[in-house]
């Protein structure tokens, strides 16, 4: 797994400024004289969606690769390490279960702990809010657009337009992090220290598409454990699957700084979801380390 637990990806792709040109050819500006809808009231709408997405994701699982490339000072790959999960939500976290590390499945032993991570992280789930983190110090990278989307109301957004994106028409804008916003966990936190734009479907009102990248540095533990850099970013997507639910379809990051203040690091982490099923599965069941799917 990824030497920086700090960000988890297993559910979206991130990429930094490369990203932005390939979704620039999927954009295209619809004609300026129709109407947009009032900013605040559409905020406040993806606010509302967000939460309501949570309970229809439960009833799904899929398949993510992560990959995840250590940089050295000269800017080359030094090490890369792949992490395949079964993907899924219980009360609207979502849980990765690891199947595959660097192409090799789990031994029995590996498996038998790691069924014993993901039953406690169940249990867990059930028990607190979807805006509440499972892990104290990991921020989950697929759930970044909905992090962002609950603070936009306390976010600084701008340049709002209407684009043609993959087809479906969407409301873009920019938005800036406010360092003196309220927020909530570790997550949050780190939104205040974003900027970039992001990509509405205006007939569902969720976040579709999102680039970010931070505007300065941000530390985690009073600064003692670790940080990420200015400059570090981000890049997300969703698909709309079974033309009901919007999951997460890739995400990658290039991410830059320190760990414990001695140690710096830059990883490049990419992922790829895929495989979206509704399986149904009680999650009761995770507690046995045979009751998920193996996925081949």
């Amino acid at each position: 797994m990824t030497s920086l637990r700090i960000f988890k990806l297993a559910s979206f792709p991130l990429c930094l400024l490369s990203p932005l040109l390939p979704a620039a050819r999927c954009t295209a500006q619809l004609p300026a004289n129709q109407a947009l809808p009032d900013i605040h009231q559409l905020i406040y709408e993806v606010h509302q969606h967000e939460m309501q997405l949570d309970k229809v994701r439960d009833d799904y699982t899929y398949t993510s690769v992560q990959i995840t490339q250590s940089i050295d000072a000269d800017g080359q790959v030094k090490k890369t390490d792949t992490v395949e999960s079964n993907d899924f939500f219980v009360n609207g976290h979502l849980i990765e279960r690891v199947v595959k590390e660097n192409n090799r499945p789990l031994d029995n032993d590996e498996r038998q702990k790691e069924a014993e991570r993901i039953a406690k992280l169940v249990e867990k789930a059930k028990t607190i809010s979807p805006s509440q983190p499972l892990e104290s110090y990991a921020i989950n990278l697929s759930r970044v657009p909905e992090i962002i989307s609950r603070i936009l109301p306390v976010m600084e957004v701008y340049h709002a337009r209407r684009v043609i994106w993959h087809g479906r028409p969407t409301i873009v804008f920019d938005f800036l992090g406010r360092p003196d916003a309220k927020t909530v966990g570790i997550a949050e936190s780190a939104s205040k220290n974003l900027q970039g734009t992001i990509w509405i479907d205006e007939a569902d009102r969720l976040v579709v598409h999102m680039e970010a990248r931070f505007n300065d540095n941000f530390h985690l533990a009073l600064g003692l454990f670790a940080s990420i850099e200015k400059g570090s970013s981000l890049r997300f997507d969703r698909a709309l699957v079974n033309s009901e639910v919007w999951l997460p379809a890739g995400a990658d990051a290039d991410l830059q700084g320190r760990i414990l203040m001695v140690k710096s690091y830059h990883e490049h982490v990419t992922e790829h979801d895929y495989n979206f099923e509704r399986p149904h599965i009680d999650a009761q069941r995770i507690n046995d380390a045979d009751a998920w799917p193996q996925r081949k």
